[in-house]
């Protein structure tokens, strides 16, 4: 997929295991598993999927954020495959 300008989200829920919902600033919404890109220290706590559960839309960086500061770019959400 591509975007033109900066991409941001606009409204995120979770959907399933390690799963969200995204909706973009293009317009474009899809559900994308994020299991694929939790690698490194700051990612131990999603083993536990009641602290996946607790992702909140950043509206001024906009992405999605956890409480120990993790977050994705939104171009990393963008480029997932979606799923069915």
């Amino acid at each position: 997929m591509s975007h033109n300008g900066i991409l941001r989200i606009k409204a995120a829920s979770v959907c399933g295991p390690f799963s969200l919902h995204v909706t973009f600033s293009d317009g474009i919404s899809k559900k994308v598993n994020v299991r694929p890109l939790l690698w490194g220290p700051v990612m131990n706590p999603f083993t536990d999927e009641s602290y996946f559960a607790r992702v909140t839309l950043d509206e001024l960086s906009g992405t999605v954020t956890w409480p120990n500061g993790a977050d994705f770019a939104p171009e990393a959400l963008y480029d997932s495959p979606a799923l069915p």
